[in-house]
């Protein structure tokens, strides 16, 4: 009997939306964006409705609605002839569906409220990782390798930071040689300039040792198209124009403009693990018939609240290499590392 009335005290204070079809979902509004109500369910967890689907919605806990005009109002919702009421602290607005531009609970209006006007060092967020990996005998071998990814991301524009390098050593029979040496890293912004268009630049810099690199210059700039942006997947395809300068040890300087294009793409695997995926193509304006290719791929598993299971793939390709050089080089790590977020 306890439980009985524990179960109905619950169910009349969750929210309730109510379907065409009669299918009724308890539980716990979180927002409704553009066309659809989420809501998380009871019994299913995180459920997204059609808003044009719901015939009657009801919230007890003051959520945030935003109006027709870019008001917004906060207060409990019901459902009466065929309008959406509001219920403020002090009055009561009766609105048509298709009036109800949003509707927030407090953590969805915080985490708005943090993208209007953000100072710099706030809305990062990213991972880190540094692994060891050594022998010791007949062969002494010595491997480190580290990368950060980080991103701020706001309503209207995107910083993203990287850095991966990697040093790896071995001595065998006494004689002691370098078997890797490379570091990648680079910083892009993008502003949105269209709700699917933004404008895009980037600045790349990179040292290979055993493709005679001693550093390569990029800066570029361009445009790009949000294809897919859903809360669990993000794709992005971009293009423009860069200017990239090669400094190899033989000795030799490349100076050339290039035409870029390309994509980026974020996967949310599960609640605990996260894909990230970039691929770029460099077509050589200066000197026709050259291209390179830089392309990486990543997965993060969470493991704990701040410790993540990393594995990254970086690999870039040169179709004309310094003399006795491979076309591609690949950089792979795997281990632990954190997360943070600001």
């Amino acid at each position: 009997m306890p439980s009985l009335v524990c179960f109905s005290l619950s169910t009349a204070w969750a929210d309730q939306v109510v379907l065409k079809n009669g299918d009724r979902v308890t539980g716990s509004i979180i927002k409704k964006d553009g066309k659809n109500l989420t809501i998380k369910a009871d019994l299913f967890g995180v459920v997204t409705i059609a808003w044009d689907q719901v015939d009657q919605v009801r919230a007890d806990k003051p959520v945030n609605v935003v109006l027709a005009d870019g008001k917004t109002v906060q207060g409990t919702l019901a459902t009466a002839n065929g309008k959406i009421e509001v219920a403020t602290k002090d009055t009561k607005l009766s609105l048509a569906p298709a009036d109800v531009g949003v509707i927030r609970n407090d953590d969805e209006q915080k985490a708005y409220e943090r993208l209007l006007k953000p100072n710099w060092g706030q809305l990062w967020a990213g991972t880190g990782s540094l692994g060891f990996a050594g022998t010791s005998g007949n062969a002494r071998t010595l491997t480190f390798s580290t990368g950060v990814n980080a991103a701020r991301v706001t309503n209207t524009d995107k910083t993203s930071l990287y850095f991966n390098a990697i040093k790896a050593s071995a001595l065998v029979n006494g004689k002691n040689s370098e078997t890797a040496e490379a570091v990648r890293g680079g910083i892009g912004y993008n502003h949105n300039v269209k709700p699917t268009l933004f404008v895009n630049v980037f600045n790349d810099y990179e040292y290979d040792k055993f493709q005679n690199l001693d550093l390569r210059f990029v800066l570029g700039g361009g445009f790009g198209f949000h294809a897919t942006k859903t809360e669990r997947s993000h794709l992005d395809f971009l293009g423009g124009i860069d200017f990239n300068r090669s400094s190899f040890s033989t000795p030799l300087t490349q100076k050339s403009a290039e035409f870029y294009w390309g994509d980026e793409y974020n996967l949310k695997v599960s609640g605990a693990t996260s894909l990230v995926q970039s691929f770029r193509m460099f077509d050589d304006l200066t000197n026709r018939g050259s291209y390179r290719v830089n392309f990486d791929i990543g997965a993060s598993t969470k493991v704990a609240k701040w410790l993540n299971w990393n594995v990254s793939l970086s690999d870039r390709y040169l179709n004309h290499p310094a003399p006795g050089r491979k076309t591609n080089d690949f950089l792979y790590t795997t281990g632990l590392g954190i997360t943070f977020a600001r």
